[in-house]
């Protein structure tokens, strides 16, 4: 059973985002969140992973690689076992969260 403060906590963090999204629309990966239940933690996980798959798109770039399988292998293999790839691509694709690196993943589906 879920600690009761870890559950408060998710519903605080959700409303905050319900907030945003009733005002307006663009919010895909955060009704995504809230879909799959995913708590502040594991939200910051993914950023931190989407961050460093960035550095690293970058750093391959700047030595001209062509292909990034091994980033998206990475990626995957990293991603939160309640996130698809798919989902994930098109809800921060909508969302314009870390396009350029959803856009390299998304060649490698």
């Amino acid at each position: 059973m879920e600690n009761l403060l870890a559950r408060i906590e998710r519903l605080e963090y959700h409303q905050q985002l319900l907030l945003k999204i009733t005002q307006e629309t663009g919010y895909e990966f955060d009704k995504l969140i809230i879909r799959k239940k995913l708590d502040k933690y594991e939200v910051e996980a993914f950023y931190t992973l989407c961050e460093s798959m960035s550095i690293r798109m970058e750093e391959e770039k700047a030595e001209q690689f062509v292909f990034h399988a091994p980033l998206f292998s990475e990626f995957l293999h990293q991603l939160n076992s309640k996130l698809t790839i798919e989902e994930v691509i098109d809800a921060c694709m909508k969302q314009k969260i870390y396009v350029e690196l959803m856009q390299v993943l998304q060649k490698n589906l």
